[in-house]
C-alpha cells in the first residue's frame, strides 16, 4: 500500500513539473495603458527584455562626409553603372556604402555584392537584390510615414548585420490530399512557431501580407445574408487565420493583445490605442512592398535562396521589429542618412 501510494505521490509530482514547466518563471511586469479596470495592460517579463538589449543596440555610425566642396564630382560622373544614388557626392556614396557593408555583410566586405575585379558588372545576383532593396528603404522613408514616422528605416533595421534577416518567410508545403476525398488541411494541427505551436493554420502571412484578405473575426449580421461578401461572413477560417495573424504580431513586436486593442471590444475602432492605426498601416505597407519589391526578384534569387515552393524570401513585422514594439527600440539611424529618404511617389 505504501509502495502504490509513493507511486502516485511520484506521478502527480512529474505532473506538476510538467505542468510548471509551460509556465513563465517570475517576475513578470504588467504596465497600465488605459483606464483602470479596463484590463487595458501589457503583459511583459523584464528578464525577457534585458536578454534581448544587445539585438536592438544601434551600430556606430560613421562620421559625415564632408561636402562643403561645391566641385566635388557626383558619383555617377565617377563610377559607371550607377544606377541610384547617382546624384549624391562622391564622399557621400562612398560612406554609405561603407555602412552598407557594415550592416549587411560585415564579414564579406564588399564582394558580398561586387566582383572584385570591376565593380560596375552587375553579375552578381546580390549587388541587383541591393539596388533595389536601396530603392525599397527610400520607398519606406518616403511613403509611409504613418508607419515609420520620422524614425524611418535602414538596411541595418532588418539585417542587424548579417546578409539574410533573421526573420523573413517563405510559402509552406501544403499537405497532400490523397484522394481528394478529405480536403485540405489549411496548414492547421501542425506544430509551427509561427503560431506558437498552436492548432491554427501555420502560415499567417500569405492571407494578409500578399493577399488582400481582410482581417475579421465576427461577421457583420447575426447570420449570413445571401449575396453578402465572404469578409462580412468571417466564417469561421477567417478568425482562426486572423488569430494565427494576431499571434504573429504579438510575437514579432513583444506585446499583447491591448497593445493594439480596444479591451471591451478588440473588433471596434473606437477608444483603441493609436498603435492599432500605425499596425493597420503597416500591414499595407509590407503587402505593398512584398508584391512590389520582393516578388519581382523571384527570378534573380539562386534556387538555394528561395523557399521550398520556390518563391522569394518575404518580409513580415518581425523583420524590422525583431521582437520589439518599435524596431531598435525606437531610435533613428535615418538622421545619420538622409540620403535613404527617397523622393516620395505620392
Amino acid at each position: 500500500m505504501k509502495r502504490h501510494a509513493q507511486r502516485w505521490a511520484s506521478l502527480a509530482a512529474l505532473g506538476l513539473m510538467t505542468l510548471l514547466a509551460g509556465c513563465e518563471r517570475p517576475p513578470v511586469e504588467t504596465v497600465q495603458r488605459g483606464f483602470r479596470g479596463t484590463g487595458m495592460e501589457l503583459v511583459y517579463n523584464p528578464r525577457t527584455v534585458a536578454a534581448n538589449l544587445d539585438k536592438h543596440k544601434l551600430p556606430e555610425a560613421i562620421p559625415a562626409a564632408d561636402t562643403s566642396d561645391p566641385n566635388e564630382p557626383l558619383a555617377r560622373d565617377v563610377y559607371q553603372n550607377v544606377k541610384v544614388l547617382g546624384d549624391l557626392k562622391v564622399g557621400e556614396f562612398n560612406r554609405l556604402m561603407l555602412a552598407m557593408t557594415n550592416w549587411v555583410a560585415p564579414d564579406k566586405g564588399c564582394v558580398y555584392c561586387h566582383n572584385a575585379a570591376n565593380f560596375a558588372d552587375d553579375s552578381l545576383y546580390t549587388k541587383v537584390v541591393a539596388r533595389r532593396m536601396v530603392e525599397m528603404t527610400q520607398t519606406i522613408n518616403a511613403d509611409w510615414k504613418p508607419h515609420v514616422a520620422a524614425t524611418g528605416v535602414t538596411c541595418y533595421t532588418c539585417h542587424r548585420g548579417k546578409p539574410v534577416p533573421d526573420k523573413i518567410w517563405f510559402a509552406p508545403l501544403t499537405g497532400a490530399k490523397g484522394a481528394d476525398f478529405i480536403g485540405g488541411d489549411r496548414t492547421q494541427n501542425t506544430v509551427a512557431d509561427e503560431v506558437d505551436k498552436s492548432s491554427l493554420p501555420l502560415d499567417p502571412y500569405t492571407a494578409y501580407l500578399l493577399k488582400d484578405a481582410p482581417v475579421r473575426v465576427n461577421g457583420s449580421t447575426a447570420l449570413p445574408l445571401a449575396g453578402q461578401a465572404w469578409s462580412e461572413k468571417a466564417p469561421i477560417q477567417a478568425a482562426e487565420g486572423t488569430y494565427a495573424f494576431m499571434i504573429h504580431f504579438s510575437k514579432a513586436l513583444g506585446v499583447n493583445c491591448t497593445y493594439c486593442h480596444n479591451s471591451r471590444s478588440f473588433s471596434t475602432w473606437e477608444g483603441g490605442p493609436p498603435q492599432r492605426v500605425t499596425a493597420w498601416h503597416g500591414i499595407q505597407m509590407v503587402r505593398e512592398l512584398n508584391n512590389e519589391y520582393m516578388v519581382p526578384l523571384t527570378d534573380i534569387f539562386p534556387a538555394s535562396r528561395r523557399g521550398p515552393t520556390g518563391d522569394v524570401a518575404k518580409m513580415n513585422c518581425a523583420t524590422c521589429h525583431q521582437g520589439a514594439y518599435k524596431p531598435l527600440l525606437g531610435a533613428s539611424m535615418l538622421q545619420n542618412h538622409p540620403e535613404l529618404i527617397g523622393a516620395s511617389a505620392r
